[in-house]
């Protein structure tokens, strides 16, 4: 029962109250002088478990991750004007994820505010270009108000992050009687525009080469099921959208046909095989980089499903635009396909099924061939890492990947075939990986989590490992070593300037002194060993994974590259 009243109930005690009854029970956070009545309240309530971080990165990427894998709210709590600042970097990567953050700050007692004092801001406006909503409570009596409607909208299509500015004197304040009001959910299952749907399923039938590409919100609806149906009744390769955080479709299914191309040309030159394009919850498209090539082939038929109504038709015209929720609105679209079909079903999709699986089955074989190639190098490449973590795991394996330029192979070698599965990051700002492998295993404390993360993403959230120790959460980093920012070199080389010619690239290699990430994780008191042979690497992943602690694993890798 919500108690929707309580006798002489503070501002702290009735912001915890309210998150608990919105269904929180795990707090990020990292305090300081505005927030302390905060945590005084927190010394009196048991229900909710509050994560200390280091620094505030590391809270929100923890938050972050732990909304995805949790499927629900995170909240997560900073200092004030710098810790917010300190907050952006990951703050961007959760709204770029619609991750539904309740981000909250301490903020100085309102009295006081008029004269500047010490780390004082305006705050919202700080925070606002990264959340769906920014505001400040100015009086207890509004606290009940805004925190349930802050919590709606984070949870409200398409979530994502919000914010809320916690004055001292409000959270301090005492009310006699108090009402805390009581929650409000968005129902989520949006289906979508029947018309619209037969309509699609006219042009996925009649297509003799459709492609679907799967995006994050199939995942975040669980609707993989329904994606699989769809795919296997037409025959259709499903590719992942370019910068995807989830695993929208099986990486296992012999439908399976990798991830979208980040660069206009190679996203022009596969779209030209295919006659229709069936976007699912994904964007068209995120470009890595500028080009004057344009991806989308003139003449393409494209049919666009997503819940966002801002994604639809964003950057290219679709023929059918359908705003609806994947799990609610695809078994329509199934029910469709085959009524269009005839009893007999798609007449081509059992031969594009053998086709795409044959040739599927292929591209893995040579990707296995190179990852043994790449075995023979001194030291060893990053696919033949890859290839060598992903045998040695349990198939209920969590992946955490922010490998960055190491990456390739990750959605190929692992068995990641769930929606809670494989988690990446969404906008780009790396360090990342660390931290957000910590909210998954909060969020799945049953499952294995194997992070992999770059040498230099890890050194931007290293006090992650802190928190790791502190909270005894198994999680085990592999950390691919390369002692470079190598994916800088390669996009520098392909400019074809002064660096390139003079093979001299400033300011991209981690030595003078190497990192010794072994070392630093001891010193925050992770468990750590050196690996430099491909067969070394099962046994150091099979010690860490039954060590029933968090374990680093810091492997020399080949820095080279094209």
């Amino acid at each position: 029962m919500i108690p929707s009243a309580m006798a002489y109930l503070s501002g702290k005690q009735a912001f915890l109250e309210i998150l608990k009854t919105e269904g929180v029970s795990v707090m990020f956070g990292n305090p300081g002088t505005t927030e302390l009545p905060l945590m005084d309240g927190l010394a009196r309530e048991p229900g909710i478990r509050y994560v200390l971080a280091l620094q505030e990165a590391v809270a929100i990427a923890m938050a972050d991750a732990y909304a995805q894998a949790h499927g629900g709210l995170a909240a997560v709590n900073v200092h004030v004007s710098p810790g917010l600042g300190n907050a952006m970097g990951m703050l961007y990567d959760a709204y770029k994820a619609h991750s539904p953050l309740l981000l909250t700050a301490g903020q100085h007692d309102q009295s006081f505010t008029v004269t500047e004092p010490i780390l004082w801001s305006d705050l919202p406006p700080v925070a606002t270009p990264f959340v769906k909503w920014a505001t400040e409570a100015r009086r207890l009596e509004d606290l009940p108000r805004l925190v349930r409607r802050a919590v709606k909208t984070a949870l409200a299509q398409p979530t994502g992050p919000v914010f809320l500015s916690l004055p001292v004197d409000v959270l301090n304040a005492e009310r006699d009687n108090l009402d805390l009001l009581a929650p409000t959910r968005v129902a989520p299952r949006l289906v979508g525009d029947r018309a619209a749907i037969d309509a699609a399923a006219k042009r996925l039938v009649a297509a003799t080469s459709p492609l679907i590409v799967a995006g994050d919100a199939v995942a975040h609806s669980d609707a993989l099921a329904e994606l699989v149906e769809l795919a296997e009744l037409i025959g259709a390769p499903v590719m992942l959208e370019g910068v995807s955080s989830t695993c929208s479709f099986p990486f296992t299914h012999p439908l399976y046909a990798g991830s979208m191309p980040r660069l206009g040309p190679g996203i022009k030159a596969l779209l030209m095989r295919h006659d229709l394009l069936f976007s699912v919850g994904g964007d068209l498209f995120t470009l890595s980089l500028p080009s004057d090539v344009d991806p989308m082939p003139p003449g393409l038929d494209v049919v666009h499903l997503d819940v966002d109504p801002w994604e639809l038709g964003k950057n290219y015209p679709a023929a059918i635009a359908i705003q609806g929720d994947p799990k609610a609105s695809l078994p329509e679209l199934c029910e469709a396909v085959r009524r269009h079909a005839g009893k007999a079903g798609h007449r081509d999709a059992g031969a594009r099924r053998e086709t795409l699986s044959a040739k599927h089955a292929r591209e893995r074989d040579d990707l296995a061939r190179r990852a043994a190639d790449d075995a023979k190098k001194s030291p060893m490449g990053p696919l033949a890492l890859v290839h060598a973590v992903s045998r040695v795991v349990p198939d209920d394996v969590v992946v955490v990947d922010e490998a960055i330029s190491s990456s390739a192979g990750i959605r190929n070698f692992f068995r990641c075939a769930d929606a809670k599965s494989f988690f990446s990051l969404r906008g780009g700002g790396i360090g990342w990986g660390l931290p957000a492998a910590l909210g998954v295993k909060l969020a799945l404390p049953q499952r294995p989590v194997v992070a992999l993360v770059g040498d230099g993403s890890a050194m931007y959230t290293a006090q992650a490992l802190w928190t790791a120790a502190h909270e005894s959460l198994a999680v085990v980093y592999v950390i691919f070593n390369n002692a470079s920012y190598r994916i800088l070199k390669e996009r520098t080389k392909a400019l074809k300037g002064f660096s390139a010619e003079d093979d001299r690239y400033v300011a991209m290699d981690l030595i003078d002194p190497l990192i010794d990430y072994v070392g630093l994780a001891k010193s925050l008191g992770v468990a750590g060993e050196h690996v430099e042979k491909v067969a070394d690497v099962g046994p150091a992943v099979g010690r860490a994974l039954a060590s029933g602690g968090p374990a680093l694993i810091d492997v020399r890798i080949d820095p080279s590259f094209n």
